[in-house]
C-alpha cells in the first residue's frame, strides 16, 4: 500500500480540487506543499488531521489570512500553538447543501415517501432535499431558497421533489444551526471566493432551524442500526453520505459499507472513487476533482465537489 505524504496531499489538492475553483486555496496549498517548516508541523498531527481544508478552515476561523501565501505562512508559524489544538479537535464538517442537487435525481426515483438518514450529517443541511429549489440549466424544480444550481449532463432532472416524512443525522460532533459559533465554523470551511456558498449556507440554515432534524451524536458503525430502526414503517429508508468516508479509517469504513448494504432500504454515496475502491469507471468528464454518485454500490455519475455539476454515465436515470 502506497502512503501519500503530506506534501503530496497538498500538491494534489492544489492541482486537483482547488484549481479552477479557488485560486486562493490553489496558491496556499501549492506553497504549503513546498514548505519544510509547515510540513514538519503538520506531520506532528494524526494523519486524518493534516487535510488542507482543515488547516485553511482553522486559520480562517481564527481570523488569519488565507489569500496570500507569504502572509498565511507567517500567521501559521506565529500562531501554531492555537492552530494545532484546533486542528486536533475540529473536523472538516463542510455542510454543502449544493450536493442535494446531485442526490435529487436518485431520491426522486426511489419509492416514496422517504426516511432520510445521513451519516456524517454535520448540521443536517443535506437532510432537506424536499425543501430546496433546484435549477438544472433551463429547468427549475421546486421553489424558495436556497436555489441550487447544477449543470446536469446525461440525466433528466426530476419533475417533482421527493416526499420526506422523516429525517435524521448521525455525526461524531453534530452542529446546531441555531448556535452562532457552529455557524461560524461552517462559514470558515467555505472557500474564500465562494460568497454564493455563504449565502446558500445561511438560506439552508434558516430552513433547518425552522424544522430541526433529529441529530444524534454517535459512530457510523456502532450507532447506525439503532437510529435506522427509528425510521417510520411504510417509508423507504435511505442511508446516505457526501464526502465523509475519506475521514474514516479503512477498517471502520469497510465495516460501515457492509452494514449499509445490509440495512433495509437503499444506500446512496457521494464520495471520491478511491474511497470505496471503485474500479472500471469511465473517464471523468474533465480535469479537476470529481466525486462518484452510487446507489447501493452501483456507480451512476460523476459530480463536482460542491454539487455544481454532474455527469451521468449509468445506463438508466
Amino acid at each position: 500500500m502506497v502512503v501519500m505524504t503530506t506534501a503530496t496531499r497538498y500538491a494534489e489538492f492544489a492541482a486537483g480540487e482547488a484549481r479552477g475553483v479557488s485560486p486562493a486555496y490553489e496558491r496556499l496549498a501549492a506553497a504549503v506543499a513546498g514548505d519544510d517548516d509547515l510540513m514538519a508541523l503538520l506531520d506532528r498531527l494524526p494523519e486524518a488531521k493534516r487535510q488542507p481544508n482543515l488547516l485553511f478552515g482553522v486559520v480562517r476561523w481564527l481570523g488569519g489570512p488565507v489569500e496570500e501565501p507569504t502572509a498565511f505562512r507567517a500567521y501559521a508559524l506565529a500562531n501554531w500553538p492555537a492552530i494545532e489544538p484546533a486542528m486536533r479537535t475540529r473536523a472538516t464538517q463542510t455542510n454543502e447543501a449544493g450536493r442535494c442537487a446531485v442526490l435529487l435525481p436518485v431520491l426522486a426515483a426511489l419509492p416514496q415517501p422517504l426516511a432520510l438518514l445521513e451519516v456524517g450529517a454535520s448540521a443536517g443541511l443535506n437532510l432537506y432535499p424536499d425543501r430546496y429549489a433546484y435549477r438544472y440549466g433551463d429547468q427549475v424544480v421546486g421553489s424558495g431558497a436556497p436555489l441550487l444550481d447544477c449543470a446536469a449532463t446525461g440525466v433528466t432532472p426530476p419533475a417533482a421533489l421527493p416526499e420526506v416524512v422523516w429525517r435524521a443525522g448521525l455525526d461524531l460532533n453534530p452542529l446546531d444551526v441555531t448556535d452562532p459559533a457552529d455557524v461560524a465554523w461552517l462559514d470558515a470551511l467555505i472557500w474564500p471566493e465562494h460568497q454564493h456558498r455563504r449565502d446558500r449556507l445561511r438560506a439552508a440554515a434558516r430552513v433547518a432551524a425552522a424544522d430541526p432534524p433529529l441529530l444524534v451524536r454517535g459512530d457510523l458503525v456502532d450507532d447506525l442500526p439503532a437510529l435506522a430502526a427509528q425510521a417510520p414503517a411504510g417509508a423507504t429508508l435511505v442511508v446516505f453520505h457526501t464526502s465523509v468516508l475519506y475521514q474514516v479509517p479503512t477498517p471502520q469504513r469497510e465495516a460501515f459499507v457492509a452494514l449499509a448494504r445490509d440495512l433495509p432500504g437503499h444506500w446512496i454515496s457521494l464520495e471520491s472513487p478511491d474511497v470505496l475502491g471503485l474500479r472500471d469507471l469511465p473517464a471523468p468528464p474533465g480535469p479537476g476533482f470529481h466525486n462518484v454518485l452510487t446507489l447501493d454500490g452501483t456507480p451512476l455519475a460523476y459530480a463536482r465537489g460542491h454539487g455544481q455539476a454532474m455527469t451521468w454515465f449509468a445506463l438508466t436515470s
